[in-house]
């Protein structure tokens, strides 16, 4: 495959020949724009930030994930992570506890609390997923995410 997905010569690709409706980074901007804003609509009733929910939902399938690693797949900075964890923590959604491998690293887990929460917003979060992809079928959602997982190793700097 050509080292340029739309296989037109190098010389002729500007953002005005390509076209923003063509343009992938430009779409996914929009779509995942769009996502996190109906999604924020949805948790103002709950007090949640999308920030929390990202987190909630990381550590309801991944926990025990250092501070770093959940910085990674909620794609924040560590600083901002590290504000999300500790108002979490403070409102009794998570606990962290001392790595028994590394005194200096804490692991992340979601409280009783924290996973009643998540279970509470998951619906919401499901709704907004099947809305965005009514009318694509099991075959293109399958391409769709295997083209995605390739996109991802294309540019991923950490091995997860």
């Amino acid at each position: 495959m050509s080292d340029d997905p739309t296989g037109a010569d190098e010389r002729a690709l500007s953002l005005g020949v390509i076209g923003l409706q063509q343009f992938a980074p430009y779409l996914m901007n929009r779509i995942m724009g769009r996502y996190n804003a109906t999604l924020r609509d949805e948790l103002k009733a709950r007090s949640l930030t999308t920030a929390q929910v990202r987190t909630l939902a990381i550590l309801a399938v991944a926990e025990g994930l250092t501070i770093n690693e959940v910085a990674v797949y909620a794609v924040m900075e560590q600083s901002t992570m590290s504000r999300t964890l500790d108002a979490m923590e403070a409102q009794g959604l998570l606990r962290r506890e001392t790595d028994a491998g590394d005194n200096r690293a804490r692991r992340i887990f979601l409280t009783d609390q924290g996973r009643a929460l998540f279970d509470e917003v998951w619906p919401v979060m499901r709704g907004i997923y099947r809305q965005m992809f009514e009318g694509v079928d099991e075959a293109d959602y399958a391409g769709f995410v295997a083209v995605l997982q390739k996109v991802l190793r294309n540019v991923r700097k950490h091995d997860f």
